[in-house]
Parts: structure tokens; sequence; C-alpha cells
């Protein structure tokens, strides 16, 4: 009998660490996922920059160096090999673009064109995409960071080579800052 309820323990805690180390495995493929989802927006972003970049040097050609902080932001993105280096790059993607659309006020003939208007509006889309994809990514990072780092999952984790994910930041103290609005 004893042999018995050794065994029985044995599979239970058995079944328990396939349970916990299969869950640990889906919620690291769920923040894989959600990444990609990100990385799909940032590139249809990217993509949309060039076109971006053409419309306004046409009106405000002497504005270069807001052109290119936008075309440097954009080559940092493109040549990112890592998750991280696509964030930050992302982040300065965000703001040089801020710089671009200000421009358009300065330039009443910028802001009627509509190839700018459109590009306008597909990139305020895109931006809303990647803000709801960057809030899944850090959902899927935190269920994955806790499953790793409470017990018992945390025994299994430094078995399994589990380690701690890192999801999106606010990029500077001044990107937390509300807007000051007069009139």
């Amino acid at each position: 009998m004893p042999v018995l309820i050794a065994v029985v323990v044995v599979v239970a805690l058995a079944a328990l660490f396939i349970s916990l180390y299969n869950n640990m495995v889906g919620l690291r493929n769920r923040c894989d996922n959600a990444w990609q989802t990100i990385d799909t927006q940032l590139q249809r972003r990217s993509d949309l920059i060039p076109n971006l970049v053409e419309t306004v040097k046409g009106y405000a050609a002497h504005e270069s160096q807001t052109l290119e902080a936008v075309i440097k932001a954009r080559s940092n993105y493109v040549n990112a090999s890592t998750p991280e280096q696509a964030m930050d790059a992302s982040n300065q993607i965000t703001g040089a673009l801020r710089q671009l659309f200000a421009l358009s006020e300065a330039y009443p003939e910028l802001k009627a064109n509509t190839n700018f208007q459109q590009l306008q509006t597909d990139l305020a889309d895109t931006e809303d995409k990647i803000s709801y994809a960057r809030m899944s990514f850090n959902d899927c990072v935190l269920n994955y960071n806790n499953a790793i780092q409470t017990f018992p999952g945390v025994l299994i984790a430094g078995i399994g080579g589990f380690t701690a994910k890192t999801g999106f930041e606010v990029a500077s103290e001044a990107d937390r800052q509300a807007p000051k609005v007069s009139f």
C-alpha cells in the first residue's frame, strides 16, 4: 500500500509539473505572438513614412532637420535586431512624427493636401493599432512573468529555463505629462 501511495504522489507531482510547464510555454508563446502583432504594425508604419516624407518635402523642403530625424528613426527601426532595439526605435519614430505633423500647422498648403491628409489618417490609425497591440503585449508579459515568478511556477521556470520578459514603457518623462492646452 505505501508503494501505491508513493506512485500516486509521483504521478500527481509529474502531472502538476507538466501542467505548469505547458502553461508557461503557452504564456511565453502568447508574448511572442503579441510582439509579432506589434512588429507587423511597426512595419506598416515604417512603410508609410517614406511616402509621408516625400509629400512633406514638396512643401517644406527647407525643414530638412525634421525630415532627417524621421528618416533616421525609421532607419533605426529597420536595422533593429532585437525587440528592445525595435521598441526604442519605435519611440524615436513617434517623437519624430510628432515634429513632422507639427510642421503641417506652419504650412496650410501641406495641411490641405489630400495625399498628406490620407497619410496622416493612415498613420494615426496605425498608431492606434500599435497602442492597442502594446497594451496586449504588456498584458501577456504580465501574465507570463507572474507565472514564472510565483510559487510553484518559479521552481519549474528555473528548471525549464524560463526568463522574465520586459514590456513597453513610456519612452520619456515628457510623454507622461498631459499636454497643455490654452485658448
